[in-house]
């Protein structure tokens, strides 16, 4: 190291932390919802046609919890858990949990893409059955795996009710 370089040493490459949006958080990002922090484990793309939305799976203090992200007309937000549904292996027009009525919303395929704990799922097709209440407040997922079909209860949320911290400076890992 030479005279001037102990005078003007280089400049360390400083790296971007990238702003994280719901559309664009990553395995290893911390999400934190409900005044808890949760590690974001795995993700899983679904894609019918050109139409794409997101789930992330969220570890935290209490559990797993899973965080929908589609992009609608507007940004669409949802909190889902899973559940137990003794009518899960079929799809009736409507069916009943804790109480509620769910009518059927829609259904359909999607290829998936998973990554993290979901990468295992990477190149399936699965198919999904989306219930709602009444009131469009309350919904039931079903999804057919193949072999198993998962029920998921879930709730919209808002965006003010997240913050993403990037946990990693990468974006794309």
């Amino acid at each position: 190291m030479g005279f001037l370089s102990k005078l003007f040493p280089k400049k360390q490459k400083q790296h971007k932390v990238e702003k994280r949006t719901p559309l664009t958080i990553q395995v290893g990002d911390i999400v934190e919802y409900n005044l808890e922090d949760y590690e974001v484990v795995g993700k899983i793309t679904y894609r019918q046609s050109s139409y794409e939305w997101l789930s992330y799976q969220l570890l935290g203090p209490t559990g797993t919890i899973w965080l929908a992200a589609e992009m609608d007309d507007d940004l669409e937000l949802g909190i889902y858990k899973k559940i137990q549904l003794a009518d899960a292996n079929q799809i009736p027009k409507e069916l009943t949990y804790q109480g509620i009525k769910y009518y059927l919303d829609e259904k359909g395929q999607a290829h998936i893409n998973g990554e993290g704990r979901s990468s295992n799922l990477t190149g399936q097709t699965m198919k999904y059955v989306e219930y709602c209440d009444e009131s469009e407040t309350h919904f039931i997922s079903l999804e057919d795996w193949g072999s198993e079909i998962e029920a998921s209860y879930g709730y919209p949320i808002e965006l003010y009710e997240i913050k993403i911290i990037a946990g990693s400076n990468e974006g794309g890992n």
